[in-house]
């Protein structure tokens, strides 16, 4: 028998709430979850800190509040070569520091009697018949399930013999202080109008012990996610030029690069006894958001996994249809087509359109908080989507969808 029902490989956003999520709906199984963490709380992680007042929202539901210090904000502002627009809905969340985030998280999940094993380095995972056997550096956990959510470099995933995707983005961020020119620090500050890449960059208000900071960073997609003809540039030097251009010292920052990867259309996220979370499986493509979709995955990973150990069927033949039949996965799909349109030839039409007719960005911001839309709004924006993605028929999308999910907006799930 294996000593531990799921074996959870990574104790970041992902990992952590499938343990929650999990923990919640079989409180039995508590003590026989464990999660695997490489490195040792506090530690830090390279990411711009959105987090989605839907995420709260989510954790919350299940009697989880992540209490660590937080800049609230309360919309996005986006710069365009055709112009700038901001749009403010109240709280929509907050950005916070993941070195804080993930060790409260990791808390709440030990006081729920989940067990969290720090210093654990993965080296390989072995599927079989009988479950997984998982190699780390503090020793071989044996488990029915393995959970990978060990992001883009995921052990778990090269186990399952599954490919790195081709929806790939790089970014790289640093944190400095304010300077003349930036835009509210209630604000979450969209930089979008060089065209020379497809990407962006971001300015969003953060706190480091105590300081009013900004996190300024650059994401720049591969270029085999748009099948572009030209190599991507290198994220740092985009960052640099950026930097340079409001008058900060790149050289005076310590530089945080990340890779990303998005969920690819039609992609196997999932084998016997193993399925894939968070990034390690893949999140949103044309903004990198993060967080807010981690927490998503592990809320729809615990229910799933609840129920199929309850059923004793490991086979996992259906997660992946799980997933994309989900807000999450409606959300996900969603933003790959308008990725397309954004980056792609139309771009100058789009953005004069997104500035004339903020319909759809008001959606986003909405959906970001988690906030129930009215139905007109909701139909106006994807009647935007539509002209956004082009080819796509998303108004027979929205239209398809159950009214409970028509009236939460499209996800259930900023780069994060």
């Amino acid at each position: 028998m294996a000593a531990h029902e799921v074996v959870i490989v990574g104790g970041g956003p992902a990992g952590v709430s499938t343990a929650l999520f999990l923990a919640h709906h079989r409180p039995a199984l508590a003590d026989r979850i464990v999660v695997l963490e490489k490195e040792r709380y506090p530690r830090d992680k390279s990411c711009a800190g959105g987090l989605g007042e839907r995420a709260d929202r989510a954790l919350s539901a299940i009697g989880v509040t992540i209490d660590v210090p937080s800049v609230v904000v309360h919309g996005i502002s986006a710069a365009f070569q055709a112009g700038e627009v901001a749009l403010r809905e109240g709280n929509i969340g907050r950005v916070v520091r993941r070195v804080e985030f993930d060790r409260a998280l990791a808390l709440a999940a030990r006081a729920r009697g989940v067990r969290i094993v720090e210093g654990a380095r993965v080296t390989g995972a072995t599927l079989s018949e009988r479950g997984a056997r998982v190699e780390s550096s503090a020793g071989v956990f044996d488990g029915r399930v393995v959970v990978g959510a060990d992001g883009v470099g995921s052990v778990v995933r090269r186990a399952m013999g599954l490919p790195f995707g081709r929806l790939r983005a790089q970014a790289v961020e640093v944190d400095t202080e304010p300077v003349a020119g930036d835009r509210a620090r209630d604000l979450l500050h969209f930089e979008m109008r060089d065209r020379s890449f497809a990407g962006y960059l971001w300015d969003f208000p953060t706190i480091v012990d105590g300081r009013e900071l900004v996190c300024r960073g650059a994401y720049v997609l591969h270029e085999g996610a748009l099948d572009m003809a030209r190599p991507a540039p290198d994220a740092e030097r985009v960052l640099r030029s950026r930097l340079e251009a409001l008058g900060l010292d790149p050289d005076r920052y310590r530089r945080k690069r990340f890779a990303e990867r998005g969920l690819d259309r039609r992609a196997v996220i999932a084998r016997p006894a193993a399925l894939l979370v968070g990034e390690a499986a893949g999140i949103d493509p044309m903004l990198g958001e993060g967080i807010a979709q981690a927490i998503a995955y592990g809320a729809l990973a615990g229910e799933y996994l609840a129920e199929k150990l309850e059923a004793r069927d490991l086979g996992f033949h259906d997660w992946g249809r799980r997933v994309e039949r989900s807000l999450l996965g409606l959300d996900l799909r969603f933003r790959r087509r308008v990725m397309r349109a954004f980056y792609g030839a139309p771009r100058e039409r789009v953005e004069r359109y997104l500035l004339g007719e903020p319909s759809f960005l008001r959606f986003g911001v909405r959906h970001f908080a988690g906030r129930a839309q009215p139905a007109r709004d909701a139909l106006r924006a994807a009647a935007t989507g539509a002209l956004v993605a082009g080819r796509i028929g998303i108004e027979r999308l929205v239209a398809s969808l159950p009214p409970r999910a028509r009236s939460a907006g499209s996800g259930d799930g900023a780069h994060a």
